[in-house]
């Protein structure tokens, strides 16, 4: 159990950390010994650096998941140049504001930043910390075999890194699709990420779980009434009630059953709503279970 993220600046301002936790390493430690999982969102808008890697595991505990979300690039989402590595920007000679996009980049520059992306987290990796590289596929990447090549591709290039795979393209889970989608998946040992999220719009996907691997992952995005704002605030802006939580326990608990690992995280960020949801699953998925792994020193409301 843990959220998307453990800085972003409403968390911060919202109270949540105490004042003593006023540096990067002190948020970390704090939130690490809270929560024994969190989700790296960051990495989606710049790769990371191995020496920040490097940081984020010696400032855990040894039992310490990271789940990291891939460069924006390598999955098919628009990239400002600015973000891309400095060399490779320049060789690209890509002017500044203009999105870039997979298609927009030659092969060699392509294999580079999946290169580099994945040697920053060899420090993750080596140190049993790295849950799994979060390849979350945009609304205009729909279903179909061309698309399953993609997906094959990109897992190949993580290997031995494990990856986890959300859809934001309805075709993929439509009843047309969703047995072939999760069989596909199964065959391919890949997990299927298992989405809450607003009803309604291109990008909607149903709230399906499943165990397609030996990972389950479920992301729970909230039901805000701005999905669409280009605000995080607003678009995340949702707190679950009581009743919605003990909802996903149960489905949770279920799922649970058919995978070895489960990772449940909430992205409703927006000051510490996710931070209070995911204390308060977890209590309530400690009151039917009686146990869970990993989970009843680490999560403290």
């Amino acid at each position: 159990m843990g959220t998307a993220s453990w800085t972003d600046r409403s968390l911060l301002e919202s109270g949540w950390y105490p004042k003593e936790a006023s540096t990067p390493a002190a948020r970390l430690a704090f939130y690490a010994s809270r929560f024994p999982l969190v989700e790296v969102d960051a990495t989606y808008y710049h790769p990371p650096a191995r020496r920040t890697a490097e940081a984020w595991r010696d400032r855990t505990p040894p039992d310490f998941t990271f789940d990291v979300k891939a460069f924006s690039l390598l999955t098919g989402h628009p990239t400002r140049p600015e973000s891309l590595y400095k060399d490779l920007r320049e060789r690209l000679g890509a002017p500044p504001g203009r999105s870039l996009y997979s298609k927009d980049v030659p092969a060699e520059i392509l294999d580079e930043v999946w290169d580099r992306f994945l040697d920053a987290l060899v420090p993750l990796h080596e140190a049993g910390k790295l849950g799994a590289i979060l390849l979350q596929f945009p609304p205009w990447f729909p279903a179909g075999a061309g698309n399953r090549r993609r997906i094959v591709e990109a897992a190949r290039r993580c290997r031995p890194m494990r990856v986890s795979v959300e859809f934001r393209n309805h075709t993929w889970m439509d009843e047309k699709n969703r047995e072939a989608t999760l069989a596909f998946l199964a065959e391919h040992d890949l997990p299927y990420v298992g989405v809450d999220m607003p009803q309604g719009y291109p990008s909607s996907v149903p709230p399906v779980l499943a165990a397609t691997s030996g990972l389950a992952v479920v992301r729970l995005h909230g039901h805000s009434e701005k999905w669409t704002s280009k605000k995080i605030e607003e678009r995340f802006g949702y707190v679950y009630r009581e009743d919605e939580l003990r909802h996903w326990a149960a489905r949770i608990s279920e799922l649970a059953e058919h995978a070895e690992v489960t990772h449940v995280l909430f992205n409703n960020c927006c000051r510490d709503g996710s931070q209070r949801n995911a204390a308060r699953l977890c209590e309530i998925l400690l009151e039917a279970d009686g146990a869970m792994d990993g989970t009843r020193s680490r999560v403290v409301t």
